[in-house]
């Protein structure tokens, strides 16, 4: 049987993607790599003279006596001062009470279920861009969920879930409220920006506002893509021997249940107004400054104890939670989901600060700001080529952090050095490894996705979904291609207190 071009050229990415080592592993490689050039650079004598402070930065050898007991004497204390570390364990611990509950399933679900007919689309797309606050609920959940919706009204089922895979992958750094992926990339951010300025903070709020804006333009986006092209093209849905599917409304236990957490909510949210809104509020920073109040500044804190206290509430009224016991079960429930992580930030962590000790970070960065201000590209077509780098490497590599802990030490120095805040590097990033999401097999749910489209389509493989989800790729793109030039043209700030220029 001969293969199509999108059928060949997926077919070698995974065999590429496959070929590749575990991330983990592939940072102690990475490790490696970095004591053996430490030792060769420092030989040869390699440096490179700050162009803000002129000071002189030459390679230092970890292979050498000193490098190696720094190594030993280290190599706890750079696991567990990794900063991404203990942000992620936190906001998990609340966000996974949340969902253990079934707070955020139900609230997926109703914001599906109880939507009318006409922007049922729209819904669905919105729902999965905010169903990445908790992790993988939006896959598990939500996609299979909008297929059957789809089927219900009498629309083909494949539609419906290309729609939610859209927002919920493709839509990955899309939020209205900030999640688990805001922190950990803002860690990774921070420890980045160190190298060049040992003070720089980087706020999980850093990009929130553009965001936000992303948000709605991936659900129009997506709504458009799925009503102009996926449904025309996939047709009635008319198989003869299809299942019945009854969509599970809400029952009376779960309403009230949302209502006592949104009580909650509305509460948590009131305290906060009050300690924000005076000048002299409890909650602002030193002589009453907004921008610099624990508010922002522990959002991860809040975050915790917003969702935790929501998700428990929710618990004690559906009877999930009968004592304090189930509640400790349920976020150590979340802790597990972290497993693999920690085993990834081991190494990584290592990988980060070898980087760092040795100075081949800065010094890469150095010389490649002063390659890239010869070539006279300008911030625009910068950030553009930095996006289709990004949504290249996610076609081999999909873990966001993981690509991010491997590009940050590199990319944000260098774009430091050219003026521009780590806050925009980061959020460049986060586009390129949203747009491909959806269209890599190398994403941990793809093969999940192939298997939810082939309950209604026998014959549905990776071309099938590629197939489908292409031109949500192409157009999400290109609108936040779009967006973002808007935003560098006019100044907009990326988040709370985060510019585009240092």
């Amino acid at each position: 049987m001969k293969k199509n071009p999108v059928d060949i050229f997926l077919n070698g990415v995974e065999r590429v993607g496959n070929a590749l080592p575990h991330p983990a592993t592939l940072f102690g490689i990475f490790a490696l790599i970095v004591l053996v050039f430490s030792a060769i650079f420092s030989a040869f004598g390699l440096s490179a003279v700050h162009p803000g402070t002129g000071e002189t930065y030459e390679v230092v050898n970890l292979l050498s006596r000193d490098g190696i007991h720094m190594i030993l004497e280290n190599m706890v204390t750079n696991f567990t001062d990794f900063a991404p570390l203990g942000i992620v364990i936190v906001a998990m611990l609340g966000i996974g009470l949340a969902e253990h509950s079934g707070l955020i399933a139900v609230i997926i679900r109703s914001l599906v279920l109880y939507s009318p007919e006409r922007l049922l689309t729209f819904i669905i797309v919105l729902a999965g861009i905010l169903s990445n606050l908790a992790s993988s609920v939006g896959y598990v959940l939500l996609v299979p969920l909008a297929g059957t919706i789809f089927m219900a009204i009498g629309r083909h089922p494949i539609a419906g879930m290309a729609a939610a895979f859209a927002g919920v992958s493709g839509g990955y750094s899309a939020n209205l409220v900030l999640g688990t992926i805001d922190p950990l990339l803002a860690g990774l951010s921070q420890e980045a920006a160190r190298l060049v300025e040992p003070g720089y903070t980087v706020n999980p709020t850093a990009n929130y506002f553009f965001m936000v804006a992303s948000t709605f333009l991936i659900a129009g986006l997506g709504t458009w893509i799925t009503e102009k092209i996926i449904v025309p093209r996939l047709g009635k849905y008319d198989k003869d021997d299809r299942e019945d599917e009854e969509i599970e409304r809400l029952t009376p236990l779960e309403k009230k249940g949302i209502r006592r957490a949104g009580l909650v909510f509305l509460g948590f949210m009131a305290l906060l107004l009050a300690g924000l809104l005076p000048e002299n509020g409890i909650l602002r920073g030193e002589g009453g400054d907004f921008l610099k109040s624990p508010v922002l500044s522990g959002v991860v804190a809040i975050l915790f104890l917003v969702a935790g206290l929501m998700g428990l509430t929710y618990g004690i009224v559906i009877g999930k939670y009968k004592n304090d016991s189930d509640a400790m079960k349920g976020m150590a429930e979340s802790m597990k989901s972290l497993a693999s992580y920690l085993v990834l930030v081991f190494f990584a962590a290592q990988f980060v600060e070898y980087f760092s000790w040795s100075n081949l970070g800065i010094i890469l960065a150095i010389n490649g700001a002063e390659l890239i201000k010869s070539l006279n590209l300008g911030l625009i077509p910068l950030a553009i080529l930095f996006v289709i780098f990004a949504g290249m490497i996610n076609l081999v590599m999909g873990s966001a952090s993981a690509k991010w802990a491997l590009l940050a030490p590199i990319f944000i120095p260098m774009f430091m050095f050219l003026g521009y805040t780590p806050e925009l590097t980061q959020v460049v990033y986060r586009i390129g490894d949203s747009v491909t999401n959806i269209i890599s097999p190398m994403m941990s749910f793809f093969a999940l996705i192939i298997v939810y489209f082939q309950k209604y389509d026998e014959k549905a493989g990776i071309g099938t979904l590629v197939a489908t989800m292409l031109p949500y790729s192409i157009a999400f793109f290109i609108g936040w291609i779009i967006l973002l030039v808007i935003w560098l043209l006019t100044g907009l700030p990326l988040g709370p207190g985060a510019g585009v220029h240092l």
